[in-house]
């Protein structure tokens, strides 16, 4: 070996931007929300909808000002990220205007297009704005002292269908724990990123389990104290599974220890079997879970459980077409809750299981960018981002479908809610920023960490 040779730097890693995919996938999500919306329009009245041009040119030019702040703030980022979330959207507007042409008084779909700007709007700012997500963790206290506060004003505002989750003021509403999950996960990432070695080693080891030591342990147990305590005052299943099992998720990728799962289903199961006992909500919800057409062997029609899946069945495996189905009988909770009955009766099995593959999808793009990372907080920021839509599909599609109660939270993207909405373009914007940290050169790191960064070979 010669000594010019020796001293020669590593060659550097080649690795492609990909924005040229990332731009050929936008345009092929927007001309599938279009085509999505002329049909709706060829199957209720005959022609297509006079606005259809408008509709795609305004979704059309909200992808590419998001595309043209990943292009310049972000050039490394993962390319199927914005793609995805820009067709689950345009498809959430197609159903909901679907569902709008059966209930003339009650139109969802402009304020879900107002939503899905603002919801861009942040994912730009974001992306554009923070430019190194490390500089969250200095603020994981405020975030959780934050996040606390907006779970407990909806507790001094009324129920809305028995749930008090809403903050309604001067005609204007808003969901505030839609928010409180990105603070919440920014707040486990960076504390469990501080304390991982203190929670897998140590504490006693009864047989197979690793149980730690009372201080460590202090703040799960927190956790799941609040989470009861949001479950019973708000009488909302949904945030409470969410949050606790986004820690428990969190908590085992930090430390590796699968006694955290046992701990965590043990107090999941009985946190849920005692509110599900004493507070009448849940009871009713559980209820309809177990016995879904009791409705109608007491002669009083099917309820939303089981109009729902009528739905499913009606849908079969091709569906009956977009604007060819009745899951407007559902009632009112058919635009949110609900919404994919209507995917699953007018798109059939396939068409459901394309947008299943399509949020497993981006969930996976989230955990991969995580694990490419070497900053812990980073990677457990990114999986607990992912973690969170992988956990709300989970419960919205298994209460729909009656695998598990109903929870009453809303399908990222596709349902109506302006706060689920922005918040999910939020966690978009947020991976992509992680993504663009993961798979970008870094001159002079060694390639010996414990997960290397991703290397992809040809170029876009």
């Amino acid at each position: 070996m010669t000594a010019t040779t020796a001293e020669a730097p590593p060659p550097e890693l080649r690795l492609p931007k990909r924005r040229g995919v990332e731009l050929v996938l936008l345009v092929a999500a927007v001309l599938i929300s279009v085509f999505g919306y002329v049909d709706v329009g060829l199957a209720k009245n005959g022609s297509a909808p006079a606005d259809a041009l408008s509709y795609g040119a305004g979704l059309g030019l909200l992808a590419l000002l998001a595309h043209l702040a990943v292009h310049f703030r972000a050039p490394y980022a993962d390319p199927l990220l914005l793609p995805i979330a820009v067709l689950l959207n345009g498809i959430g507007l197609v159903l909901i205007y679907r569902l709008d042409l059966e209930t003339p008084g009650d139109q969802a779909a402009p304020t879900q297009l107002i939503w899905s700007t603002l919801g861009v709007a942040l994912f730009i700012a974001v992306v554009v704005f923070l430019r190194d997500h490390r500089v969250l963790q200095r603020y994981a206290y405020l975030s959780v002292a934050t996040a606390l506060v907006l779970m407990i004003i909806p507790i001094f505002f009324p129920a809305v269908n028995g749930a008090k989750i809403w903050i309604r003021i001067a005609g204007f509403s808003i969901q505030p724990g839609e928010f409180a999950k990105i603070l919440l996960a920014i707040f486990f990432a960076a504390y469990l990123a501080a304390n991982r070695n203190a929670l897998a080693y140590t504490g006693r080891k009864i047989w197979k389990l690793q149980l730690p030591t009372m201080r460590v342990f202090a703040p799960i147990l927190a956790i799941w104290l609040i989470s009861v305590g949001v479950l019973v005052m708000e009488r909302d299943l949904g945030t409470s599974l969410l949050f606790f099992g986004l820690f428990v998720i969190m908590l085992y990728v930090a430390t590796g220890r699968g006694s955290w799962i046992a701990i965590g289903m043990v107090l999941a199961a009985v946190g849920a079997a005692v509110v599900g006992t004493l507070e009448p909500h849940v009871r009713s919800r559980v209820e309809d879970w177990l016995h879904p057409f009791a409705s109608i062997d007491a002669g009083e029609g099917a309820s939303q459980l089981a109009q729902s899946l009528f739905a499913f069945g009606a849908g079969g495996m091709l569906g009956t077409g977009l604007g060819e189905g009745h899951s407007i009988l559902i009632g009112f909770a058919a635009k949110s809750d609900f919404i994919l009955a209507t995917a699953g009766e007018e798109l059939g099995l396939f068409g459901l299981t394309a947008i299943f593959m399509l949020y497993a999808l981006l969930a996976a793009r989230g955990y991969r960018a995580g694990l490419a990372l070497r900053d812990p907080f980073g990677r457990l920021l990114a999986i607990g981002l992912a973690s969170i839509i992988a956990i709300q599909v989970f419960v919205i599609a298994g209460g729909v479908m009656d695998l598990i109660p109903l929870t009453g939270m809303a399908m990222p993207f596709l349902a109506q809610g302006g706060s689920s909405l922005v918040t999910n373009w939020m966690i978009v914007a947020l991976l992509i920023r992680i993504s663009d940290s993961a798979r970008a050169p870094h001159p002079g790191t060694v390639e010996t960490g414990v997960i290397a960064p991703i290397v992809e070979d040809d170029e876009s």
